[in-house]
């Protein structure tokens, strides 16, 4: 099942953060590796208040901790985002395309499509099967439009702000 439908997305800064909070975030996009210890002098709290901070966050859905991949380091140099229209319930297709395999991430969206999906793979011919013999056979996609990348300009995982 994808991720949006388990939490709900959250709009603009999230109510009850203060700025110890946002020294947090910071320090973790920065480092998701970084010590409760190491957390503790930047804040000025103690480790464990540090530890509870966290794991509030973690529980709230504020912040996960995850490590981040390269797709070409991985043998996955075929990328591309997907561009596709629905006919029905927009959720119910997007489960069903997240769970599709090249898939890694969907977002539902206005304008002329109705959702993007992200989609990496090891060679064109398994990005032309992603598209053409498993998305537009999902019950209630009408179109589904390919924007192949020739490489990742900028990519964040920080927030502004944070």
């Amino acid at each position: 099942m994808s991720g949006a439908r388990e939490r709900p997305a959250r709009g603009g800064t999230p109510a009850g953060l203060d700025e110890i909070d946002r020294i947090v975030l910071r320090e973790l996009q920065r480092d998701g590796r970084i010590s409760y210890t190491a957390l503790a002098e930047v804040t000025g709290l103690s480790a464990p208040a540090v530890r509870q901070r966290v794991q509030r966050l973690r529980e709230e859905g504020v912040v996960q901790i995850v490590g981040v991949t390269d797709p070409m380091a991985l043998g996955l140099p075929v990328m591309a985002l997907i561009g596709v229209r629905v006919d029905s319930d927009v959720h119910a297709v997007a489960d069903r395309v997240g769970e599709l395999p090249g898939v890694i991430y969907v977002v539902l969206t206005s304008g002329s499509f109705d959702m993007f999906v992200e989609v990496v793979c090891e060679e064109p011919g398994e990005l032309l099967a992603v598209l053409n013999d498993h998305i537009k056979r999902v019950p209630g996609v009408t179109r589904a439009e390919a924007f192949t990348y020739f490489g990742i300009h900028t990519h964040r995982f920080a927030w502004p702000g944070s």
